[in-house]
């Protein structure tokens, strides 16, 4: 499969010009480092930013919350802490998986930009074959 896909890249490279090719091998997938700088270098990266921030402070809380309920002796106390410690818990998973989910949309986008290009080349080879006929 990955031989086929190679062999495809070359051919669609072949057709373009030089700045739409420059432009494909830019479209092509990152490593996983790249995928995260590029959630932060995005559009909405300050927001990623914030979140990263806030995800420090609940587990600043979460680490509170955890020394509170190695000191707490009574067992109310005992399920408050636990309780808000799940709760940090939680809410770090979310902002996790906010930054997950804008990888994911980064790939899909990155895939339909490469399918559109793919689209204009075949696009514009099967109009150019038309013009010789």
């Amino acid at each position: 499969m990955k031989k086929k896909t190679e062999k495809i890249d070359e051919l669609i490279k072949e057709t373009l010009s030089k700045e739409e090719a420059a432009f494909y091998d830019e479209l092509e997938e990152k490593n996983l480092f790249g995928k995260i700088e590029e959630v932060y270098r995005g559009k909405m990266g300050w927001l990623a930013i914030m979140m990263n921030v806030v995800h420090l402070i609940v587990f600043g809380v979460f680490v509170y919350c955890l020394v509170q309920f190695f000191d707490a002796e009574e067992t109310k106390d005992l399920i408050v802490w636990l309780g808000a410690g799940f709760l940090c818990l939680i809410m770090m998973g979310m902002l996790k998986l906010y930054v997950w989910m804008q990888m994911d949309k980064n790939d899909i986008l990155r895939e339909l930009k490469r399918l559109e290009l793919q689209v204009s080349v075949l696009a514009g080879t099967k109009s150019g074959s038309d013009d010789h006929e």
